[in-house]
């Protein structure tokens, strides 16, 4: 809700309208007030859309995030909808040393690492301690990359004018304001272009966006291209290895339409986690429901294992996976584990994703 001198006025669609509070005696935007924004999602896709009126940028491996400047007070929320402003305090800092009071900005914050983006040391600053979030911020300072601008610094509402403007107003945004640790990605309208950047194996991947679309909220109408097809899902639960009482294999879960979590398939390719640490954190999660959808039971084509032999989980811990084909909403072969998605929320984990 948004205070004014008229009374509460409802937040429409996560973001305040600033033009219409230009008066107000307290910040129009200011937490915790302000319902969080809903970032426009992508849909998967094998390759490139093409045509007229498409807009192609590189597809990055960071975490997404919307950064609201309101008066004094900058706010960093993730995907999740959860705060980020506390892990990574420099970007806090930045924005709020420009000389503008007011904007909100869609984008993707990177930290570089021997000269290539890295998501693990994104995911180091998702510490307890404030103070070894500091030192981060210090030895490894983040990047915040801007693809798209919700409210302008005139304090007008951006989301409903179609893409190309909202970029010319970020372009204009950068120019004034942009530098270190704030900058612009990059785009094209060349498919061959776009194109070029998959088969250069440097990007995560490309998205591609109409140019002659709003911001919608929460709505898949993006497309993102990756150079191998992966999806964050949910682990519903999991199987211990014959011997050593560690885990074999993890159970996946998407949300259907309904709300209900279905069982996917499964990840037996562990290595990229150490597996005595996995097996702790999932016992500490058993006790929930699992699966409250489709769930595994008696033998399955995807796995020599019996699917009945295994032990459900609270819904909390998202990893993201690489698989290669799709049958009846679900992973036909057993999928590799790439890593924990701890900047995602659970409910964001739909089947969309594969279909």
């Amino acid at each position: 809700m948004e205070r004014r001198a008229g009374g509460p006025v409802r937040n429409r669609g996560g973001v305040a309208r600033v033009a219409e509070a230009q008066a107000a005696t307290r910040g129009v935007l200011a937490m915790p007030d302000r319902d969080p924004v809903q970032p426009m999602e992508a849909r998967s896709a094998d390759r490139l859309p093409l045509g007229e009126g498409w807009w192609y940028e590189p597809k990055w491996d960071g975490f997404r995030c919307i950064a609201i400047r309101d008066g004094r007070e900058v706010i960093l929320q993730a995907k999740s909808g959860k705060p980020l402003g506390r892990y990574f305090p420099e970007i806090v800092t930045r924005l709020a040393a420009l000389a503008t009071p007011t904007f909100a900005l869609d984008g993707e914050l990177l930290i570089a690492v021997d000269k290539r983006f890295s998501f693990e040391a994104l995911q180091m600053r998702l510490h307890p301690a404030q103070s070894r979030v500091l030192k981060l911020s210090r030895e490894t300072p983040a990047t915040y990359a801007l693809f798209d601008m919700l409210i302008a610094t005139d304090g007008s509402d951006l989301r409903s004018r179609p893409l190309r403007e909202r970029r010319r107003a970020l372009a204009a945004f950068e120019q004034s304001y942009g530098g270190a640790q704030l900058t612009l990605t990059p785009g094209v309208d060349d498919p061959a272009i776009a194109q070029s950047w998959l088969d250069g194996g440097i990007l995560e991947g490309v998205v591609a966006k109409r140019l002659d679309d709003p911001y919608t909220e929460g709505a898949r109408t993006m497309v993102k291209v990756k150079r191998a097809r992966t999806a964050e899902c949910v682990v519903g639960g999991f199987r211990y290895g014959r011997q050593g009482g560690l885990v074999a294999s993890l159970l996946l879960g998407l949300y259907n339409d309904q709300g209900l979590l279905d069982h996917v398939g499964h990840a037996s390719g562990l290595a990229a986690v150490d597996i005595a640490e996995l097996t702790k954190r999932l016992e500490g999660l058993r006790g929930g429901p699992g699966f409250t959808g489709d769930a595994p039971g008696g033998p399955s084509r995807w796995s020599t294992e019996r699917s009945n032999d295994w032990a459900p989980l609270r819904a909390e811990l998202v990893v993201e996976v690489s698989f290669d084909h799709v049958s009846a909403r679900r992973f036909r072969h057993g999928t590799r584990l790439l890593r924990l998605r701890p900047d995602k929320a659970p409910a964001q984990c739909r089947i969309e994703q594969i279909l």
